[in-house]
């Protein structure tokens, strides 16, 4: 798979890949239809443009299809006393708002871009602390959000509206710097299949 930089030419094909059966998005707000979409990438653009995110289509490289959407957000830059030594091009980021067409979930692609985007996050700009979160429900996407090397770091009650229109409870995970080498490590090996 590859990553794209997200783009409102995506529209189309990100539309596409909603279209499929949409029985796993059940926590996850994906955009259904192609006005939805331009709306949702609208937006994703309208963070990037401020400094929030970072926004990309996922590829799959057998078919060359938009098979979902993920992005770096609420990424920080925190005050630090001028001269310190601890400050980082990104001190801190969120990756998330993620979803994958039917077809492209359970395989290597979510992984993969997971691979993809952690490393450029701590290998590229050393950031101290990378934080995952999803609906407290939805075990599905804990399950996989730990498969990928995070931690479990506790649930924050009632903090936002969910995809299904109640108010959600989040579960948080993070990888921090010091732990990035043996996450790097065990994602390098699921894989090569070691």
């Amino acid at each position: 798979m590859r990553l794209e930089p997200l783009t409102l030419e995506h529209a189309p094909a990100l539309a596409a890949a909603g279209s499929g059966p949409r029985d796993t998005y059940g926590f996850t707000f994906v955009p259904d239809g192609l006005a939805a979409t331009e709306a949702f990438i609208v937006t994703a653009l309208g963070e990037q443009e401020a400094g929030k995110s970072m926004p990309f289509a996922t590829v799959r490289l057998a078919d060359n299809l938009v098979v979902g959407t993920t992005r770096f957000g609420n990424i920080e830059h925190w005050v630090w006393p001028e001269g310190n030594p601890q400050q980082r091009v990104v001190d801190s980021c969120e990756v998330g708002w993620t979803w994958l067409a039917a077809d492209a979930q359970r395989s290597a692609i979510n992984t993969e871009a997971k691979y993809l985007m952690f490393s450029h996050a701590f290998d590229g700009w050393h950031t101290h602390r990378l934080q995952l979160k999803t609906d407290e429900r939805n075990w599905r996407s804990r399950n996989a959000i730990e498969r990928v090397g995070a931690k479990f770091e506790g649930i924050l009650r009632a903090v936002q509206p969910a995809s299904d229109g109640i108010v959600r409870s989040t579960a948080y995970f993070s990888i921090t710097a010091e732990e990035w080498p043996g996450v790097k490590a065990a994602l390098e090996a699921k894989l090569t299949g070691a």
